[in-house]
């Protein structure tokens, strides 16, 4: 069941959701810790009621901790963070070299920091969680033995925290992946049960490998000599409390990812005042006010788009194609905005840009120069928001066929700045894979509709794209490149005929294809990539 948006503050559905996770999160937590703690308790301990309650707050208190760090850094949005040696020259210049002066560039090393802050913080709060959920489950009935028992497997359990926090931190686990199909939260959370467990086992054997070199190589107080067979035995319950505390942290992370990418309705109920006169309101204030890096601004993407592919809120989608046609321009403007930002960046990186410094730079750039493709890598990351935008503009268009009683999708000009901002969107990516469009004269020998698709021309081009084959900026770029094409088939599919006789009266151009100079490519090499598309030879 989704989750409707109230008439209040759309943080309050953030707030909301964390709380649902700080709760639902305790559930399987109190299960793995009833089920692990008799295999790790001592029967030398005392008080047996008194240390079991405290194991029992000290546990969830440490997931708590853990928790509530993980709401912390995880975004949708990639961050990136400042590097270490950039944050201390910084940092010596703020002391030594006060300055009040507010750059562009000052502002954004601020937003770096804060990242690098945050991260510095989770790898902390790991480790102070992890040192709590050890002594819990396996140091507290120890204390009949001595308190240098429970100094020995916090400072463990330091280390497991510590490397745990430091492989989720390096390996971008923070970052909310949205499900392809949305399922309801139970079996979302069922379905990632088996892999959790698989990979806690593997970090829990690796974690307490490690923990175990460090304690003895690293000088410390808590250090004892012991027979053989209690060494074993003590790395045995440890790797056990160990693998709890990994399967607790993993699960977490499953239900956080779940409950977080679930679906919202940005929408007044159904049948209220709200729904009659304005139903969108709440769905385009949160796209148009809220951060662009917030998880807000993406599950209103996703609910956006789920109102345009679907058939189960027509309502909301017949609210698009009001008469006046300002809700309908609204909608399509932030959807094709981020599409437009990809294929400028895209321009400028490969030596279009407008800006002939710029482009002379960038034809002068190494052939190898990683910060070409490090530039365009950063805006592929956001490979889930061009899908849903894609997809939106696409169904929404695909459905003003039929269901725009008024024209405003025509006569508004939306449908000529989709298909222009798809195709120049999609040229710039192929474009950056080593596909270029070239614009023959009627005497050379001509492809499909005009088009010779070739290596592009300067070997910086040749070997910087046979690089990117085999890294991951190349994939994301394929999987874009994908999405945009499915786009612009599902509106060429659905507008066919009307398109193929305005090709034969010379019309297609004017109904389609903006005036205005597209943010990649010419506007003949739009013209000429649609009528490939007409012809369903585009590949």
């Amino acid at each position: 069941m989704s989750m409707s948006m109230s008439m209040s503050s759309p943080e309050v559905l953030l707030k909301n959701r964390f709380m649902s996770f700080l709760i639902w999160q305790s559930i399987p937590s109190t299960l793995i810790f009833l089920l692990f703690k008799p295999f790790l308790s001592s029967s030398s301990s005392f008080w047996p009621l008194f240390t079991s309650s405290l194991s029992f707050l000290t546990f969830h208190f440490s997931l708590l901790l853990f928790s509530s760090t993980l709401s912390l850094i995880a975004s949708p949005h990639p961050r990136r963070p400042a590097p270490p040696l950039q944050l201390a020259a910084h940092l010596l210049r703020f002391l030594f070299i006060p300055s009040d002066s507010a750059t562009p560039d000052s502002a954004h090393f601020r937003a770096r920091a804060k990242v690098s802050l945050s991260f510095v913080l989770f790898a902390a709060a790991s480790a102070a969680s992890g040192l709590a959920a050890a002594v819990s489950l396996c140091g507290l009935q120890a204390i009949g033995e001595g308190f240098w028992m429970i100094g020995r497997v916090g400072l463990r359990g330091f280390f497991v925290g510590l490397l745990f926090g430091l492989h989720y931190v390096l390996k971008r686990r923070w970052v909310l992946e949205f499900p392809i199909i949305q399922r309801p939260p139970y079996f979302s959370f069922k379905m990632g049960v088996p892999s959790a467990g698989r990979r806690a086992l593997k970090l829990s054997i690796v974690a307490s490998v490690f923990s175990a070199i460090l304690l003895e190589l690293l000088p410390h107080p808590f250090k004892y000599i012991i027979s053989l067979q209690r060494y074993f035995t003590e790395q045995i319950v440890f790797s056990i409390a160990t693998f709890a505390i990994f399967f607790c942290w993993e699960l977490t992370h499953h239900l956080h990812r779940v409950l977080h990418t679930k679906r919202s309705i940005f929408a007044p109920p159904k049948g209220s005042a709200a729904a009659e006169t304005n139903p969108t309101e709440h769905l385009l204030l949160a796209l148009e006010e809220s951060d662009p890096t917030s998880l807000l601004r993406y599950l209103a993407y996703l609910d956006l788009c789920m109102v345009c592919e679907k058939n189960v809120d027509t309502w909301r989608r017949a609210a698009f194609f009001e008469e006046t046609g300002e809700t309908y321009k609204r909608v399509i403007a932030v959807c094709l905005k981020p599409l437009e930002q990809l294929a400028t960046i895209f321009s400028e990186g490969m030596g279009n840009s407008v800006d002939k410094p710029a482009q002379l730079s960038n034809q002068l750039s190494s052939p190898t120069d990683p910060r070409i493709d490090s530039k365009c890598l950063e805006q592929l990351q956001l490979l889930q928001l061009y899908t849903w935008c894609s997809r939106s503009v696409a169904s929404l268009t695909a459905c003003s066929r039929k269901e725009d009683k008024f024209g405003v999708a025509q006569l508004s000009g939306s449908n000529a700045a989709v298909i222009s901002t798809l195709i120049s969107c999609l040229l710039a990516v192929e474009n950056f894979m080593g596909k270029k469009t070239n614009l023959q004269s009627p005497h050379q020998l001509l492809g499909p509709a005009g088009i010779r698709w070739a290596t592009m021309n300067g070997g910086r081009v040749d070997v910087s794209s046979g690089k990117r084959r085999s890294g991951p900026v190349n994939s994301k770029a394929y999987v874009i490149a994908d999405v945009l094409r499915t786009s612009i088939y599902q509106i060429v599919s659905a507008f066919h005929d009307e398109m193929l006789a305005g090709a034969k009266a010379s019309l297609l151009e004017k109904d389609w294809i903006t005036n205005g100079k597209p943010a990649f490519g010419t506007r003949e090499m739009l013209i000429q990539k649609l009528r490939l598309f007409l012809d369903y030879r585009a590949t």
